[in-house]
């Protein structure tokens, strides 16, 4: 039986998600124009295109998701509708995090002043490099969510179905024995993108931060543009990061079902995973004048009297 703050988290989630498809909406919107016309599309667009178009359809599958599951119970694990949804939404979490954390690695190389040959070979090839790593993350996210279709995770017994009392301790031993390879493919498939979103995030901190306290024993006294850019851009890049250590974390839970189904806790961590992704693209827009530019022109060309 749902809790009323069970019902309350889920309600939150789904008005979340509605606001993430918005932004994303508009993220994407943005990045597919500064590609037409183009024969080599930048960098940047195509991982701002990879990355929203993923959860937009992330945040539509979530919103399906949660109305199934509160309002069709009992045909929701009928007819494998259960595995099927939780695979492609497996996948889906698998390539938002992948396509976050390839946006952290452009951002460095591109921002940071390392003098080391790694970072000048990867500035110089990252154009060429880009359409790769994203076509890479999409197999390895498929790769990662192949498990929960192959059933070895026992999907319709285990990851939120109910346990009946007497055959509980039955339940856990075919859930132990089941565990191992969806663990091992579980880490691989979200242990990296962490990785590399969080080394990424720190090197881009740490030279976003060296140039700034140069430029502030520099300083003249009067407001400099080019320092307050950089703080901004700081105080993103944190942003981002937290979002994203935050996002895993709930991620991570749900993963391994430590919550029971309809718990409080369990549907605190589906309002988590659907807030992260509209506050990062809540960051994104700020701090792109680009993104910001396209509301503007929406809210001018309605011509609302406001």
């Amino acid at each position: 039986m749902m809790t009323s703050f069970a019902v309350l988290f889920l309600s939150i989630a789904i008005i979340e998600s509605m606001a993430g498809i918005l932004g994303n909406g508009i993220i994407l919107a943005a990045s597919s124009s500064s590609c037409i016309g183009r024969k080599t599309w930048p960098s940047y667009d195509m991982i701002m295109m990879s990355l929203s178009l993923s959860r937009i359809t992330l945040q539509c599958w979530i919103i399906l998701d949660l109305f199934l599951t509160i309002f069709c119970e009992p045909s929701y694990f009928e007819d494998n509708l259960f595995g099927v949804i939780k695979t492609v939404y497996m996948f889906l979490n698998y390539a938002n995090l992948w396509f976050g954390a390839w946006l952290s690695v452009f951002y460095c190389i591109k921002v940071t002043s390392f003098k080391h040959s790694f970072f000048i070979r990867l500035k110089q090839r990252i154009a060429r490099l880009m359409p790769w790593m994203l076509l890479t993350s999409w197999l390895c996210s498929f790769t990662a969510a192949i498990p929960f279709a192959w059933d070895v995770y026992s999907v319709h017994n285990n990851f939120t179905a109910p346990l009946p009392v007497t055959n509980s301790s039955a339940m856990r031993i075919t859930r132990k024995d089941n565990l191992g390879l969806l663990i091992l493919l579980s880490n691989a498939g979200i242990g990296m993108p962490l990785i590399l979103s969080v080394v990424s995030s720190v090197l881009l901190i740490w030279s976003l931060w060296i140039h700034t306290r140069r430029m502030q024993s520099n300083a003249s006294g009067f407001r400099d543009p080019s320092l307050e850019a950089h703080m901004k851009a700081i105080k993103s890049v944190c942003s981002l990061l937290i979002l994203y250590i935050t996002y895993f974390i709930a991620f991570t839970f749900l993963l391994y079902d430590l919550f029971i189904r309809f718990s409080t806790p369990k549907s605190i961590c589906i309002a988590i995973m659907a807030a992260c992704p509209t506050g990062h693209s809540i960051v994104l827009i700020w701090s792109n004048p680009k993104f910001r530019e396209l509301p503007a022109r929406i809210w001018h060309f309605t011509k609302c009297p406001i």
